[in-house]
């Protein structure tokens, strides 16, 4: 029993000796400094994480914290949101395909681009060789010999024959002058000269004062040659003396039209080259000068008209034609060539001109740039400041971009903050609202109530209604009048928002996959709740937001009721959501 007690004590030692030189050393030092490196490095990842909601990812704050939306904790997010800075923004192929996004390299403007402007016109009948071809006594028409609107017409050729009672006593007057012209030639010669003022020639007062007879009806004869542009009489009218009977205008030469925005007038003047294109012969070119620049704007459209006289004598340019031109502009004397971008890269909204860069080269990210406009050329626009030559900027698609910050919390066209929180009232930054007529309101709620037909069928998993009804929209589209926003930004504004819509309605009209047209939806009520809340329908609705739908980025949409019926998952999902907004 000892020896076993002596045995079992030895093994005890030899085992803690063995584990002293196994593990031995100073373990508390070890331990504080695995402590001090683990938050060292806990301190390093935390300075550069930032944390988000799970249930709305669109929130991004530097430090932990409550969901400003639900109140839930915040979770770090996942590696910084992929390096990203806090006011960009990243969209995946699949949505970039789906709005059609497109990007443009940006240069500067060389010795041979960029010193021209594009103007759109039509061809007019040039006023100055129109005439009107009068009947210069009273009477019947007997006999029209214009036939319809186009006829060619020559000088001297009979174009009508008039009954006219009073060339009748004209007459009778003549052939008894005509008995006493040797004792009263004063009163032969003032009957002669009376004729004459009704447009009848020697020939034919002869021939009347000769034959002794009175002629009950006379031919008018045309004074010029051209084309009739309109008959202003009809066979069996009576016109008095002065009355029209036809319009005709010389088209040996035509006007064209042009007009041109305010920011284009500095550049124009009369005397100036212009080079103008139509669409009935796009290989030929037609030299013109400018004749005529109006002294008055247009108010309502803010333009100006300008005018140049066209050389037509193969009659080939036809009223009504559309024409576009170009004008030589003199280049800019300034020791700095500037850069030029796509007019449709350009958010305007009044006191800021925007546009979204292209900052991964290799990735869909995506940074809003302010920028400085200088003048506008056709369909691009002079950057002064804000770009740099070769960088890369969204062409088309740009609202899109725009919708998809504000969508993420991201600074935007909207937004000037650069806090990306997102108030728990309103996910979408407030837009300022404008003043509009009336009349355009109700033609935006016919947008509205197409959109509704579109949302209730995405809602009852319905896939043929919202292809009919986004064609219904494309026309309700069509029918908003831009012609009554008479100020800026609206006009602008709703430009851009019409192109953006049309996109989104017209990709729901071409397909029957409720997949895709949810997509597309997501699109389509990103942009109607900014046209609602910026020019009003006259109606009350609610603005509301599922943080799961478009792929749990989250999406908006808009309703007439607080009731959330989801339309981006249907039955699956009936319920999802909450109300973010009342736009009054």
């Amino acid at each position: 029993m000892n020896k076993n007690i002596i045995y079992i004590g030895i093994a005890v030692i030899v085992g803690l000796l063995a584990g002293f030189l196994l593990f031995g050393g100073d373990p508390a030092g070890t331990a504080a400094n695995n402590a001090t490196d683990i938050h060292e490095h806990s301190d390093e990842v935390a300075a550069n994480k930032m944390w988000t909601c799970s249930m709305h990812p669109q929130i991004m704050q530097p430090e932990p914290g409550d969901c400003p939306i639900c109140g839930m904790d915040l979770i770090p997010a996942e590696s910084g949101a992929e390096g990203l800075a806090l006011n960009e923004i990243k969209m995946s192929e699949n949505a970039m395909a789906l709005a059609n996004i497109q990007t443009v390299i940006v240069g500067n403007t060389s010795e041979t681009e960029g010193n021209t402007m594009s103007l759109s016109g039509k061809i007019m009948p040039n006023e100055e060789a129109n005439a009107v071809q009068a009947s210069y006594f009273e009477g019947r028409i007997e006999k029209l010999n214009v036939n319809f609107t186009g006829e060619e017409v020559r000088k001297g050729q009979l174009l009508a024959i008039i009954y006219a009672p009073a060339l009748v006593a004209a007459q009778q007057e003549l052939l008894t002058a005509a008995s006493m012209k040797e004792s009263q030639p004063g009163l032969y010669k003032a009957v002669r000269n009376k004729l004459k003022l009704w447009k009848l020639s020697e020939n034919q007062i002869n021939q009347i004062e000769s034959s002794g007879k009175v002629r009950e009806n006379f031919p008018i004869y045309a004074t010029v040659s051209g084309t009739v542009s309109e008959k202003m009489a009809e066979e069996g009218d009576y016109v008095k003396q002065g009355q029209p009977i036809v319009k005709v205008s010389n088209l040996g030469t035509v006007w064209a039209m042009f007009d041109a925005y305010e920011n284009q007038i500095s550049q124009l003047k009369e005397g100036q080259k212009i080079t103008v294109t139509t669409n009935a012969y796009p290989n030929k070119d037609f030299e013109a000068t400018i004749s005529f620049i109006d002294p008055t704007l247009n108010t309502q459209s803010r333009t100006v008209s300008v005018r140049a006289t066209l050389n037509n004598k193969d009659g080939i340019l036809k009223p009504g034609m559309f024409v576009t031109s170009k004008v030589n502009i003199s280049k800019q004397n300034d020791s700095t060539s500037q850069i030029i971008v796509p007019a449709s890269a350009v958010l305007w909204t009044g006191s800021r001109s925007l546009v979204y860069v292209k900052t991964n080269p290799n990735k869909p990210v995506f940074e809003m740039r302010e920028v400085t406009l200088g003048a506008k050329n056709g369909e691009t626009y002079t950057i002064v400041d804000g770009l740099t030559n070769g960088e890369e900027v969204v062409a088309n698609g740009t609202f899109t971009v725009d919708a998809a910050a504000q969508l993420q919390g991201k600074k935007s066209m909207m937004n000037t903050d650069n806090s990306v929180e997102v108030d728990a009232t309103n996910h979408l930054t407030q837009v300022e609202r404008l003043e509009v007529p009336a009349k355009f309101q109700t033609q935006l709620k016919a947008v509205f109530d197409d959109y509704m037909t579109i949302e209730k069928a995405l809602v009852n998993d319905n896939a043929e209604t919202p292809k009919i009804a986004a064609g219904a929209l494309l026309k309700s589209i069509n029918n908003v009048d831009m012609k009554l926003l008479k100020e800026e930004p609206a006009h602008s504004q709703w430009m851009h928002l019409e192109k953006e819509l049309k996109t989104s309605a017209s990709a729901i009209s071409k397909t029957s996959d409720i997949k895709i047209q949810r997509e597309q939806f997501v699109h389509l009520s990103a942009h109607l709740i900014n046209a609602v809340k910026t020019f009003g329908i006259n109606q009350k609705v609610y603005v509301e937001y599922c943080p799961m739908a478009n792929n749990d980025i989250g999406a908006f949409w808009l309703s007439t009721n607080e009731e959330i019926l989801n339309p981006y998952f249907g039955a699956s999902m009936l319920n999802c959501g909450e109300v973010t907004d009342e736009i009054n």
